[in-house]
């Protein structure tokens, strides 16, 4: 994959850079700030990009303010945001740019990093259109819900699928986790589209708004 860093940490960037060439991709751009963040995804429109939150001037949102600009002007580019917290809101904004139109979108903290094989694997997944997201993200997300929650309808084992698929897993993933067949995960992926009166479409399409209507309540 051709892929775009942007991290203000001198150490994490070059680690990455590493990690990522020994792991046969090409990093084709590698900065510290959000203008170059922009520059670098207009002029390479790379398989993915990776984008701390934090960067200069202020150190808040810089990351995050330049990966949704990138979105704008190179619509569906995917990008993997890096944090060293749970953020809620910068997740939730983040989540936003997907308007269930597709482009890969992921939320993982920094420590995820050294599980190198999960975070290649989380890294290829948003390259290819995925939602992935920390598990503590979707908890937290999760414990924001409000009270006129759409999600009322779904059963505790549906709930649990759609936590699931908001870490981004797939139907065979799910059903490994919660040890069941395939078919029944389907059944309960399709539940899901029904009770939460999912326009038809592709199953993607599907999983995203799904997701998104998760996340956000």
């Amino acid at each position: 994959m051709r892929i775009v860093i942007a991290d203000d940490a001198v150490l994490l960037r070059e680690g990455l850079v590493r990690l990522l060439t020994e792991s046969g991709h090409q990093v084709v751009a590698a900065v510290g700030d959000g203008d170059a963040l922009v520059e670098a995804v207009v002029a390479h429109q790379p398989d993915v990009s990776i984008v701390d939150v934090r960067m200069p001037p202020s150190h808040t949102d810089e990351g995050l303010r330049a990966a949704v600009e990138a979105r704008r002007l190179v619509p569906r580019t995917p990008i993997l945001v890096l944090s060293q917290y749970v953020e809620v809101s910068y997740a939730d904004d983040l989540l936003a740019t997907t308007g269930g139109a597709g482009g890969g979108i992921g939320y993982l903290l920094k420590d995820r990093v050294a599980a190198i094989d999960e975070f290649l694997d989380a890294l290829r997944r948003v390259a290819a259109g995925g939602t992935v997201l920390d598990p503590e993200v979707v908890g937290q997300l999760f414990a924001r819900r409000r009270r006129d929650d759409p999600l009322r309808e779904l059963t505790p084992r549906e709930r649990e699928v759609l936590a699931l698929m908001a870490e981004g897993r797939s139907n065979t993933a799910i059903a490994r986790a919660l040890v069941v067949s395939d078919g029944a995960v389907e059944k309960h992926v399709r539940n899901i589209f029904t009770k939460l009166t999912l326009p038809p479409d592709t199953e993607q399409h599907r999983r995203v708004l799904a997701v998104l209507t998760y996340l956000r309540n």
